[in-house]
């Protein structure tokens, strides 16, 4: 009996090794929603589900949000697109704060100009000794980092990808709207009328006019409490638990520039075929009026350019 007892127990000790071994093993191959890949420096991570979405501007949408007239044309036609994979996006823009850890850690220089707004409000200008840590205005390490180019952002993608051992990279195109619009089908996830566009979207309000009185393309109906650059999180997020999908700063995205959606990708992935000396830049920005910052509209950016509204988040696969 003794001798059956202690086999008993031997075998007991094994099966709960094992079944520890085994709980470990699923942590790591299968993420909670929210995940750090390592602590303080790399990005929150929010995994999505897979799913399928109509991809484009409805009809009729860019006449009734008042698109300006340069931006339309380019989302259509309206096609469907499947994620049919695991992916997980930053759930907010890369701040000013991971990416000075990038740069500290590569000795990446800093670059020697940004296009800026300009000291009047009458338009921007290419600034020499502008660049992410003097942007032209004040920014907190929790703001996003801006006066990056689509090169900088592939940059500090390969150095997390390195860091932590798993791929990172820029979101498609597709993959940015599908995360964007989180199960909607309206023109933004929220705030779809301009009065109440404050209280979901840092954008020219009253706010950014009130700092670029010659700027006269801003919402006059509401003040969203910043200026410029808000930091990130300071609007709700969406459906998906992701921040600033729409407005704070443009967000480059891997794809190539091309004039609108015939033969686009329906698998979700990027568009590698086009003018690649353009990427697209998706979700407009604090200087941007309401018909701007939608969740279809799209606009091409030279790759090598940097700006003070343009900056970028990053997405992991499995």
């Amino acid at each position: 009996m003794k001798l059956l007892a202690a086999l008993l127990l031997a075998c007991l000790a094994v099966m709960s090794k094992a079944s520890t071994a085994a709980s470990h093993a699923n942590v790591y191959a299968r993420p909670a929603s929210h995940f750090h890949d390592c602590p303080k420096t790399c990005p929150e991570m929010v995994m999505l589900p897979e799913g399928s979405f109509i991809m484009g501007a409805a009809p009729g949408e860019a006449e009734r949000e008042k698109v300006p007239n340069f931006f339309r044309g380019h989302s259509v036609p309206q096609h469907e697109v499947a994620i049919r994979y695991k992916l997980a996006f930053s759930k907010f823009d890369v701040t000013r704060d991971e990416y000075a850890q990038f740069v500290a850690a590569t000795h990446r220089p800093d670059p020697d100009s940004c296009f800026v707004v300009d000291a009047d409000g009458a338009g921007e200008k290419d600034a020499k000794g502008a660049n992410w840590h003097s942007p032209g205005f004040p920014q907190t390490g929790r703001d996003p980092v801006v006066c990056v180019s689509w090169d900088d952002a592939q940059a500090y993608a390969a150095w997390l990808s390195a860091k932590t051992g798993h791929t990172y990279r820029l979101p498609s195109e597709a993959e940015w709207e599908y995360a964007a619009r989180a199960g909607t089908t309206t023109a933004r996830y929220a705030g779809d009328t301009p009065a109440d566009l404050c209280r979901f979207i840092n954008h020219a309000d009253l706010g950014y006019h009130a700092k670029t009185p010659r700027d006269k393309d801003f919402n006059p109906e509401c003040h969203d409490g910043f200026a410029f650059t808000s930091p990130v999180g300071s609007f709700p997020p969406n459906s998906f638990g992701l921040f600033d999908m729409l407005g704070n700063v443009w967000q480059w995205t891997e794809d190539c520039w091309n004039e609108d959606y015939k033969d686009a990708p329906t698998d979700g992935s990027s568009w590698k075929s086009g003018n690649c000396n353009r990427r697209v830049a998706r979700g407009g920005a604090y200087s941007n009026v309401p018909g701007l910052v939608l969740s279809s509209v799209r606009i091409g950016y030279k790759s090598s350019g940097r700006d003070h509204s343009q900056g970028f988040r990053v997405v992991r696969t499995f």
